[in-house]
């Protein structure tokens, strides 16, 4: 069985703001209508790859909007916040949702976003992982003490605990296989990016340590890749819609480098077009039957069992998106139910 979630970025597509969100909202009530399983949203800054700054105050609102499906941050850039008021957004977004939350947690893909906050990418990877302990211990404690190198707390009175317990399922972008080792104990839900190999490696890794520690196969966390899709009523129709979209959300994607005059390090993984990302495999636009057999494909090869689709991105219309959306959860989704 494959099970099925958006990811978006909530790139900028030209419109102002208030339009933008108000159009993700409206585009999100129809992703539960169809019956995706999640919606992961990323964190980005100072980009127009990313005009949800505040992911916990974007996904507040869609709460409010839906009723089944679940909703999350993919990731919370853990250097950018103080670990303890995110713990508290944490739970009262699980209360708000009634227990529909889900956690992504990471130090950020683009360090550069670090460095427009004063921060220290080198710090970077050690911060995260301070964060993320004073997250997990809030969420096993009564009153938290802590003494590290970069968070310091006494006598935190722990007032509030999220609806699902011991914590909202955490998500985490795993690099590579050997990550596992870190995720399968804590049941730490992952998704990788790039190669099909890649998700293969990971996927095989998370079995082998899930079985080591004794559990059952059958409740084995999310294993996702992130793929950009889009359908149509035809192959050329679905091209022409992703080419320009794509073209679009990719100069927002590597923004952030040219504007720092640095070399973009994401090109084995976005190439500069869509027919160079469709043809390493890390994106598919078809009709429902070439967008099916893409994904049976995917699903052979990289292992995974979960899908997180990239489908709304750059400057693709509500129409098309909205047609794509409909079209993926009738006519593809329905032949991986089993």
């Amino acid at each position: 069985m494959l099970k099925f979630g958006i990811f978006d970025h909530l790139d900028s597509d030209g419109r102002p703001l208030g339009a933008l969100l108000a159009s993700r909202l409206r585009l999100l009530e129809l992703i539960e209508r169809e019956g995706y399983d999640g919606y992961h949203l990323a964190e980005h800054h100072s980009t127009p790859l990313g005009m949800a700054s505040s992911p916990s105050v974007f996904l507040a609102a869609a709460i409010a909007r839906t009723q089944r499906i679940r909703l999350g941050p993919l990731v919370y850039v853990l250097p950018l916040y103080h670990p303890l008021r995110l713990y508290e957004e944490i739970c009262m977004l699980d209360h708000l949702s009634g227990g529909r939350l889900m956690v992504g947690v990471g130090r950020g893909g683009a360090l550069l976003e670090h460095q427009r906050f004063g921060i220290d990418p080198a710090a970077a990877p050690a911060m995260y992982h301070e964060a993320f302990a004073v997250l997990m211990r809030a969420f096993e404690s009564e009153v938290l003490d802590f003494d590290g190198r970069f968070y310091r707390y006494k006598d935190y009175v722990v007032q509030a605990k999220p609806v699902q317990r011991p914590h909202p399922p955490i998500w985490y972008g795993a690099p590579n296989a050997e990550a596992i080792g870190w995720a399968a104990p804590r049941s730490i839900n992952v998704v990788s990016l790039g190669p099909s190999a890649r998700a293969q490696a990971i996927s095989e890794r998370y079995v082998q340590e899930w079985r080591a520690l004794g559990r059952n196969i059958d409740t084995l966390p999310m294993i996702g890749i992130t793929r950009h899709i889009v359908v149509a009523e035809t192959d050329a129709e679905a091209q022409r819609i992703a080419t320009t979209a794509y073209a679009h959300w990719r100069e927002a994607m590597d923004w952030i480098w040219r504007r720092a005059g640095a070399a973009f390090t994401l090109q084995d993984i976005y190439p500069a077009d869509f027919a160079s990302l469709a043809a390493i495999g890390h994106g598919i636009a078809g009709s429902p039957t070439t967008v099916r057999d893409y994904v049976a494909r995917l699903q052979q090869e990289a292992g995974i069992n979960y899908l997180l689709c990239q489908m709304v991105f750059g400057d693709m219309s509500d129409t098309d998106a909205a047609r794509s959306l409909t079209l993926f959860s009738r006519e593809v989704m329905p032949a991986f139910a089993g």
